[in-house]
Parts: structure tokens; C-alpha cells; sequence
């Protein structure tokens, strides 16, 4: 229990060498939300239609992913093997509210480091293309807060120095550098979401009444910045932005993600050849990735190990949190398989230099 409420379990398959760093498998247990009205089916009943595509909350985000972890370990002991390195599982609580109480927590308790990790995996996306999405990054999340003051008056009055007028120059600013964005994604095929920054204003208040000009307003925005941009220098611009839409215009983080660590894709890194090499035996095509939201491997960066997030769904449409979700048996079948290879794999990393 990393706090009140927050419980994270952990199951351990005992490697032969339990010196060498381990193997993790991180999943996430809670789900979003849903909007029953908008379901074909019940969305906490699994049903499977004619098809074989089996609808429910966490089908794709992440259920299937937890349950292809544990079927592959039983694949693997029924088959009676055995593997150098421990494998763990961890199934943490509360990743779709940001995982502040739950992985962000647990990876500083000595629980954590007692498991002694070499090499995660955690959760990817769907590709509705033949190819597997492997993410090795994140985007930082800021949820910024800009508050703009001015003199308040009567609705009727041309009043000078308003909130609203600020607030107009604040808002101008941060949509146009997020159309910039926008267009470099549109314009340049090479790039994926994750490679550029989103920015959505998400939030607007201010006001008491229709004939009355308030004395303050403010305005929330969402932003993911990929690893390659500076993130002094980007909120250097944040407050640049600010400035100039007049006096009395502050802002404050409500998230403030600094770490941009990101995990080797490199064929010199054992633990991506392994990874790499079970995929390329498997012909399975990869797409390498910078994660275009948040997930709990961000965490697991940030204490130096490295992460990968993968979830083996290709020729899916992409529906997480979405109404609807569902995933076909026979992929979800598939990647019980793909895990049972990977994992033969990574638990089989030879000794590190690192590990005597």
C-alpha cells in the first residue's frame, strides 16, 4: 500500500541467478470512465461478437495486456522452463488519474528497488496498420494555469486594461504556436504525434455576472513536449508569451513533467537486441515511437531504467478511452505468444558487465 488506498500488487517468478537484474511487466488495473448510453454492449461484460471482437472498458487499455503477461508466464511454466533472471509483474492502481499515488509513489519505496529491475515493459497503443507501435519515450505533460488580473467596471463602459483583453493576447499566443505545431505534423511524414508539442486550452473562468467586467480571468492549458525540445528555453517562451499580453499576468503549473529520459533502441544495447531480435524472428514490423501522452513508464525512466511500452495489437483501430473499445480474440491470442517469446528472451540477457 504506497498510500491510503493505493495498493500495488507484485508477483515474482524467481529467476535461477536472482543477482541479475530482473525483468519487469508493469499493467495498470483502473480504467476510464464510460458513457453507457453510447455502447453496443454492456462495457464491463465482455462480449464477444461474430467476429470475435470482444468489447469492454480496458479491452485494449489495459486488460488484455495484464492478462497476456500472466498467460504467457503459465505458458511458459507449463512448458517447464526455467530463466536466469526474475520476472516480476506489477499491477498498479491509479495510472489514468497520472499515477501520482500509485507508480510515481512506489518507485522511491524500498519495495521498489528491492525488486532490483534490468529492463520494463509497460503498456503501448493499437496500430491499426500490420506494423507494432514500440514506444521508447514520453512527452512531458505541463497543465499550466494563466491567470490574468485587470480593472473591473460596469458591462456597459469601454474599460481599459481588462482581464478579457489580456486574456485574448494569452490565448492568441499559445493557439498560434499550437497551429505552428500542427502544421509541422501535417507537413513533415517522418513525424508522429509524439515528435511534436500538443497544446489545448481546456479550461476557461472568469466572470460574476453579464453586466459586470471582471477583475480577473483564467485560462488552463494541456501540453506535451516531446524529449528534443529544451524545456527551459520552452518555458522561457511560456513567460515570454505571458508578458506580452500586459501587466499582472501570471501563471502557475499544475504539472510540471521535467525528466525526458528515454530508453535505447540501439542494436549495441543487449536488452533492445533481445527485444528486437525475437520480433525480427517473429516478422513482426516495428514503428519506433515517442509515446504521444503519458503512461506509468515515464516513472520508471526517471529512476533509470529503462522502458519500453508495447502492446502487441496491430490491424486495431486505435480506441482507448473511446466508446466501444473492443479487441479481436485472435490478436489478443497472438500477442499471448509474442510475450511468451519476448519474455524466453529477456529473462535470458546474459550477465552485464555491470552484474559481475
Amino acid at each position: 500500500q504506497v498510500c491510503q488506498g493505493r495498493v500495488v500488487l507484485i508477483l515474482t517468478w524467481q529467476g535461477t541467478n536472482p543477482r541479475l537484474r530482473s525483468i519487469l511487466l508493469n499493467s495498470h488495473t483502473d480504467v476510464v470512465p464510460v458513457f453507457e448510453e453510447h455502447w453496443t454492449y454492456p462495457p464491463f461484460e465482455a462480449v464477444k461478437d461474430s467476429q470475435g471482437n470482444i468489447y469492454a472498458r480496458g479491452a485494449q487499455d489495459m486488460k488484455c495486456v495484464s492478462i497476456q503477461y500472466l498467460e504467457a508466464i503459465r505458458r511458459l511454466k507449463a512448458e517447464g522452463k526455467s530463466f536466469a533472471r526474475t520476472i516480476h509483474l506489477t499491477f498498479v492502481p491509479d495510472e489514468e488519474v497520472g499515477g501520482h499515488k500509485g507508480m510515481e509513489m512506489f518507485v522511491q519505496r524500498p519495495e521498489f528497488k528491492a525488486l532490483n529491475v534490468g529492463f520494463a515493459m509497460d503498456e503501448g497503443l493499437a496500430s491499426p496498420s500490420d506494423t507494432f507501435s514500440v514506444f521508447y519515450g514520453e512527452r512531458s505533460p505541463w497543465w499550466i494555469k494563466v491567470k490574468c488580473m485587470g480593472s473591473p467596471g460596469h458591462g456597459s463602459r469601454f474599460i481599459s486594461n481588462t482581464a478579457a483583453e489580456k486574456m485574448q493576447k494569452v490565448i492568441n499566443s499559445f493557439l498560434a504556436f499550437r497551429e505552428s505545431e500542427k502544421q509541422r505534423l501535417k507537413t513533415d511524414s517522418s513525424l508522429t504525434l509524439g515528435d511534436v508539442t500538443s497544446l489545448n486550452m481546456t479550461m476557461l473562468e472568469g466572470g460574476v455576472s453579464f453586466n459586470v467586467v471582471p477583475s480577473e480571468m483564467a485560462a488552463s492549458f494541456d501540453i506535451r513536449i516531446p524529449p528534443t525540445v529544451d524545456l527551459k528555453a520552452f518555458e522561457e517562451q511560456v513567460a515570454k508569451w505571458c508578458r506580452g499580453a500586459g501587466d499582472g499576468v501570471t501563471y502557475e503549473f499544475h504539472q510540471k513533467c521535467m525528466d525526458q529520459h528515454i530508453t535505447s533502441t540501439d542494436e549495441s544495447d543487449p536488452w533492445w537486441k533481445a527485444f528486437s531480435g525475437v520480433c525480427r524472428d517473429m516478422k513482426l514490423q516495428l514503428k519506433l515511437e515517442i509515446f504521444p501522452a503519458a503512461t506509468d513508464s515515464r516513472y520508471i525512466r526517471a529512476v533509470r531504467h529503462p522502458a519500453i511500452g508495447f502492446s502487441p495489437m496491430n490491424r486495431t483501430p486505435v480506441l482507448l478511452h473511446d466508446h466501444n473499445e473492443f479487441l479481436n480474440e485472435q490478436v489478443f491470442l497472438r500477442g499471448i505468444e509474442i510475450y511468451a517469446r519476448l519474455l524466453s528472451a529477456l529473462a535470458s540477457v546474459p550477465p552485464l558487465p555491470a552484474e559481475g
